[in-house]
């Protein structure tokens, strides 16, 4: 997720993996397709239905489009 060595980014990662694996990597598809499309559709719960305690009990839908950068653009 983001640069090499920083270990809060690699929990975060892992943490999602994780919990990927819990709720849709229990189940056999019959296709590569069926297991496709099974992982697209966690993604879109989890990214826009799924509260997050980390971030304040917001999707990350949410807590993206709230976020504001704190640095001005260079001209």
């Amino acid at each position: 997720m983001g640069r090499t060595g920083s270990c809060y980014d690699n929990a975060a990662a892992e943490s999602f993996f994780a919990t990927l694996k819990t709720e849709v990597g229990t189940k056999v598809w019959p296709t590569r397709a069926a297991a496709r499309q099974a992982v697209f559709a966690y993604l879109a719960y989890y990214n826009t239905n799924r509260l997050h305690s980390t971030i304040g009990y917001r999707t990350p839908t949410e807590a993206r489009l709230g976020y504001r950068h704190t640095h001005a653009l260079a001209a």
